[in-house]
């Protein structure tokens, strides 16, 4: 009934089999299932952990156990019940148990409600159930993390998430608590999670197992730094992504393009990255340039180098019936399987390549090598990464590695995974590409994230400080968002410019400075073949905003170029140790309560506080500054810090502080 196998405990109880082993430094993982044994899944978010000498006891006491890795005990109630302390015995979590048994055996309840802390229903007809987890919630409790959510929430407490992807939406189900704990719910099944007053439940909706990893730390940087051992971290951010990117819906030819670069040339304006959007290939499923539009790529890739431009192109997993491919990608089973008549119409008139699919994602590199990369291309935006399926209709596709039900969050991770390992073959080094979608793990693959098509709105900033905030703790430390927002803005329009330069001005604080939107008026599309087919918007450049913002996106962008330095070392550490690159006050602050309450600035890095501007009409705004003494950096007067100042914040300049003391030089940009 209960045994210990190597360094695991094993529980036996009729249905049921509990297994809970050290998974990693002060972690535990924790699985369980009603098959017959417990399966390895490939889809498992984490690792084998490092050999290295952890700090193990168990203890098998009678019907129950105890099991201590470091700081971090489980202990394994005669029940089945399991509850989790750190070294100093506090409690971190215990499942919920409503049943009336129970008292008889831990003294604890007598309900009448009968509800187990894991339940497995079965799926008619299938191996799989659907499965629930069950916790007892604590007064008090703050919980950040678990992906990005179009909402204004730093603290999820009290939310109910669904565990799906969407456009704008990602979940990565790693839970940061204020209690001193990480959990990863490890499992890319279609569900959801209530972290409510009155219970957390997990739910998956189709699954073999349950499975979950949980690490105590003493700190939120030690429980990130746990975590990203745990799941994998980013690679080194190449120098070409740490300044400015230029990108639009859509330029619609190759001179078009050249021409945008060329005038950040004249200009004087620094420019790393200009990116050649959708609908630039003849077919979806094509993977390669429309010869009428994009004559020479070759020429253009040349020419942008010459500037100091790297060209970045985007990439859809769609496949037209029209396409050259798609007769072959039928044949060899390598495209998303509808459970019900064809493919095609997943998205539109197309289906999805099967991104689970080790042979499709070779398929789909080499085509995207034979075609961009052998010209020069090294840069890919993978767009669509959801993936976006019409209607979002979980229940009716299914991949190699099983139903959209029980695998679909899977999808951008396994997506991400085919970029860099082709170009790795292709001996790449430091790789990085752009999709709107991730799940737990997805950054080891150089996964650089975006918030999807946001409207241009300053109700969808204010989500966007969030989401990228909650990224970041979800293990995600490359995040951007499209400055301005994606869908909406009318560049003559007096309301989005304010809107615009807001945004613009934080984006120069986040990981990745990247402008981006489907700009109006909208403009006719050019010819009638292939990428001609669909509208462009309006300019998109900085100079199209006037000339007062143009000053100011001038500025920023200068102001971004200084930073590098810094923000090289952010990526250093990023990449050596996971951590965040923005981040909560609390992560660099946690013995600060009124940092745990602060959900309008943020860090970046430990030396730079933001308090961007987050509603229309605001000229000066509160910050709180943490312990210390800050200097901001529009006037260069000095704060002593644990306190809340009023801000001036007038349209070309959001509060932003630097700890005294260091990163000087900015502040002769700043003048």
């Amino acid at each position: 009934m209960l045994k210990q196998i190597g360094n695991a405990v094993i529980r036996r109880q009729e249905k049921e089999i509990l297994q809970i082993e050290p998974w990693g430094t002060n972690a535990l993982r924790v699985r369980a299932t009603q098959l017959s044994a417990i399966r390895e899944e490939e889809w498992s978010a984490l690792l084998e952990p490092e050999n290295e000498e952890l700090k193990i006891s168990i203890v098998l006491d009678g019907m129950g156990a105890r099991i201590e890795n470091g700081n971090i005990r489980c202990e394994l109630m005669a029940t089945g019940k399991l509850k989790f302390y750190n070294r100093r015995g506090e409690l971190l979590l215990e499942e919920y148990d409503r049943n009336r048994f129970r008292k008889e055996i831990e003294g604890e309840f007598n309900s009448a409600l009968e509800i187990d802390p894991r339940t497995f229903e079965p799926i008619t007809g299938t191996d799989n159930y659907r499965l629930k987890v069950r916790f007892e919630p604590s007064d008090g409790e703050k919980i950040y993390g678990m992906g990005q959510y179009q909402q204004p929430y730093l603290d999820v407490k009290n939310c109910r998430l669904e565990l799906a992807h969407r456009n704008s939406q990602a979940s990565i189900p790693f839970a940061l608590s204020s209690r001193g704990y990480g959990f990863l719910w490890n499992n890319p099944a279609i569900g959801s999670v209530t972290f409510g007053k009155n219970v957390t439940e997990w739910t998956a909706e189709s699954t073999k197992v349950m499975d979950y990893w949980i690490v105590a730390g003493d700190t939120p940087a030690e429980i990130e730094e746990a975590y990203a051992n745990a799941v994998g971290k980013v690679p080194m951010m190449p120098d070409y992504g740490m300044g400015f990117w230029q990108c639009k819906l859509r330029y619609q030819t190759q001179e078009e393009l050249l021409e945008v670069a060329r005038e950040y040339k004249k200009r004087g304006i620094p420019l790393d990255v200009i990116v050649c959007d959708y609908f630039h290939w003849p077919n979806q499923g094509d993977w390669k340039f429309d010869e009428d539009y994009w004559p020479d790529p070759e020429g253009m890739v040349r020419e942008l180098k010459e500037m100091g431009v790297r060209l970045m192109v985007s990439v859809w997993p769609t496949v037209e019936e029209s396409s050259e491919n798609y007769h072959k990608m039928v044949r060899e089973g390598y495209l998303v399987r509808s459970e019900h008549g064809k493919a095609i119409g997943q998205l539109g008139n197309a289906a999805f390549f099967d991104a689970t699919h080790p042979d499709a994602r070779s398929f789909v590199w080499e085509k995207l090598r034979r075609n961009y990369y052998d010209k020069g291309i090294e840069l890919f935006w993978l767009d669509e990464a959801e993936p976006e399926f019409t209607g979002y209709q979980f229940s009716h596709y299914r991949y190699y590695q099983g139903t959209d039900l029980e695998t679909g969050n899977i999808y951008p991770k396994e997506y991400a995974r085919m970029a860099y390992e082709g170009l790795r073959q292709a001996g790449q080094e430091n790789i990085l590409s752009l999709l709107r979608c991730a799940w737990a793990g997805s950054q080891k693959y150089g996964a650089l994230v975006w918030s999807g098509d946001i409207d241009s709105s300053f109700r969808s900033l204010r989500s966007q400080l969030a989401a990228g905030l909650n990224m970041g703790l979800s293990g995600i430390p490359w995040w951007t968002t499209d400055i301005g927002g994606f869908h909406g803005g009318n560049i003559h329009d007096e309301g989005f410019r304010e809107v615009f330069v807001r945004w613009f001005e934080f984006g120069a604080f986040c990981p990745v400075m990247r402008l981006h939107g489907y700009r109006e008026p909208i403009k006719e599309p050019i010819g009638t073949a292939g990428g001609g087919k669909h509208n462009s918007g309006a300019e998109n450049e900085i100079w199209s905003y006037g000339e007062e913002i143009y000053a100011v996106c001038r500025k920023y962008i200068y102001l971004r170029e200084k930073m590098r330095p810094y923000i090289t070392e952010l990526m250093r550490e990023a990449h050596e140790k996971g951590t965040p690159l923005m981040r909560p006050l609390f992560y660099d602050y946690p013995e600060d309560g009124r940092c745990w309450e602060i959900e309008d600035e943020y860090l970046f890095g430990p030396d730079v506080l933001v308090a961007p501007v987050l509603w229309e009409a605001v000229t000066e705004r509160k910050v709180y500054l943490p312990a210390g003494r800050w200097k901001n950096l529009n006037d260069a007067l000095v704060y002593e810090g644990g306190k809340e100042i009023i801000a001036a914040a007038p349209i070309n300049a959001i509060p932003v502080f630097v700890k005294e003391g260091t990163l000087d030089y900015l502040f002769e940009t700043a003048k």
